[in-house]
């Protein structure tokens, strides 16, 4: 069975769902099968989201139009997919960056394609979150950057994709905005966890 998800993030009537429906309907979903949010993306109760992760079932595909639909953190994001695949639901994005991503393949290089578009994801969020406080802090007249570090976010992604024949670590590391000797003190050549990765996560979760 499909299922279908929206979202728009202004209650105010400025969005509308109906591309996002539009688009939905046309990949074969049930109108009676689709669920909706009006809210930010970032906000953790959504009710629609929520009902809509509740009703589905091992063999269904969660369809949305664009991967940002779902979530604009990093950390949902990976957390949802992850959730879905070891519930055995598929994940079809319809459209934008995320359009490549069919889960219900099962495909090693379409699994690794997903990782590299979330990192993608979270880099671009990087690279505007330090264009932001680099512009700030030259406001008030100071300079530099911002330190990089490993989160629990890139330490899941970097767990996903070391290891594979494809992987460049240079390219990873540049995409997660971490150097090669943070990369390697929390994950091995293998994508196992390293001592650092392990104290991480039980951060997290602690």
């Amino acid at each position: 069975m499909l299922l279908g998800y929206m979202r728009v993030s202004k209650a105010d009537g400025s969005q509308v769902f109906d591309l996002q429906r539009d688009a939905l309907l046309s990949a074969g979903i049930d109108p009676q099968c689709l669920y909706e949010d009006l809210s930010s993306g970032r906000r953790d109760d959504r009710p629609g989201l929520a009902a809509c992760l509740k009703a589905l079932r091992a063999g269904d595909t969660l369809l949305v139009w664009k991967l940002d639909r779902l979530g604009r953190d990093l950390r949902h994001l990976v957390n949802t997919v992850h959730d879905l695949t070891a519930r055995g639901i598929g994940l079809m994005v319809l459209t934008g960056h995320g359009a490549a991503i069919d889960t219900t393949t099962a495909s090693g290089k379409l699994v690794f394609g997903i990782f590299a578009a979330l990192a993608e994801f979270e880099r671009e969020l990087i690279a505007e979150r330090t264009r932001a406080g680099l512009a700030a802090a030259r406001a008030r007249g100071r300079t530099g950057g911002r330190k990089f570090k490993m989160t629990a976010a890139k330490l899941r992604l970097a767990m996903a994709v070391m290891g594979k024949p494809e992987t460049k670590v240079n390219e990873l590391c540049r995409e997660l905005g971490i150097t090669r000797q943070t990369l390697y003190r929390h994950v091995g050549p293998d994508g196992s966890l390293r001592e650092d990765g392990r104290k991480l996560l039980e951060r997290r979760h602690g």
